[in-house]
């Protein structure tokens, strides 16, 4: 992504947030890092870091995605990015990342006024010798996917990896549809035509029957495709875009597998990865 676009996604998020509907009115402080705030001229995705609070109906609706195993932070990145891509959130990382010696620039705070955000932006000089910033918490079997993965789903691999507790492959995804006429129906009644979750489901429920992995122990993106299957019966948990990401731990602890499906527009080609537990889990 050019310099220009990133900056324009950033003043497209500033105006959001004056405009304070929640909950975007729970956000405190923004900053940035990695290389946009180093001057890039081409970045893959700008990094923010977001501070908040929260109210009753944050807490709310956190605990209601904690209990389905939902990411509670969707409505938030969403109000943030609007339909813009090109930003990465950690959302109250502030001190984590001050601690590992990252270097934080203050976009914006709240009570402040917009334009002093944009005069910051102005004031980062960009520079031609930046270059992008190296993705940290990257090993070897992901290394070609780093700039698709999430820091905070990126610390996690590496964390279970070097601990032993999981082992990770990465590959391309090709286009294709599952035969199982279970995996057809579930599908069909789940997505439309047009959406790229359905593009996902389909090449990986295709790709776990080619190679052998019986579809009825299969769970894609939060339900059974045989419904009369428990979690105990599931060889293999099929996610889409990191929303399901929190349950990872206890599958793999459990002995199953994660499938994951790397987010891509409807012209990029599809990566996964494959994430099974390791000897020591």
């Amino acid at each position: 992504m050019k310099r220009e676009r990133a900056t324009a996604v950033l003043r497209e998020m500033l105006d959001r947030l004056e405009q304070g509907a929640w909950p975007l009115n729970l956000v405190e402080e923004i900053h940035l890092f990695g290389s946009y705030s180093r001057g890039a001229l081409e970045v893959g995705d700008v990094d923010v870091v977001v501070q908040h609070t929260t109210d009753e109906r944050w807490r709310q609706e956190s605990l209601e995605a904690m209990f389905s195993s939902r990411d509670g932070y969707t409505v938030m990145r969403q109000a943030l990015r609007g339909r813009s891509r090109g930003l990465s959130f950690q959302f109250q990382y502030r001190s984590a990342l001050e601690d590992e010696g990252f270097e934080l620039l203050l976009l914006w705070k709240r009570g402040e006024p917009v334009d002093l955000a944009w005069q910051r932006l102005a004031a980062i000089t960009p520079d031609p010798d930046a270059g992008r910033a190296p993705r940290d918490h990257v090993l070897p079997s992901y290394e070609v996917l780093a700039d698709l993965l999430p820091r905070p789903v990126r610390i996690d691999l590496h964390r279970l990896c070097t601990s032993g507790g999981a082992t990770v492959s990465a590959f391309p995804l090709p286009d294709a549809q599952p035969s199982s006429a279970v995996a057809v129906d579930h599908i069909d009644e789940r997505w439309t035509p047009n959406s790229p979750l359905r593009r996902q489901a389909a090449a990986a429920l295709a790709h776990l029957e080619n190679s052998g992995q019986p579809l009825d122990q299969v769970e894609v993106h939060g339900q059974y495709l045989d419904h009369s299957k428990t979690d105990e019966a599931i060889a293999c948990f099929v996610d889409l875009g990191w929303r399901y990401w929190r349950r990872a731990n206890r599958y793999l602890n459990d002995g199953q597998a994660w499938f994951e499906v790397l987010p891509a527009t409807a012209r990029q080609p599809l990566h996964a990865l494959h994430i099974a537990p390791g000897p020591r889990n």
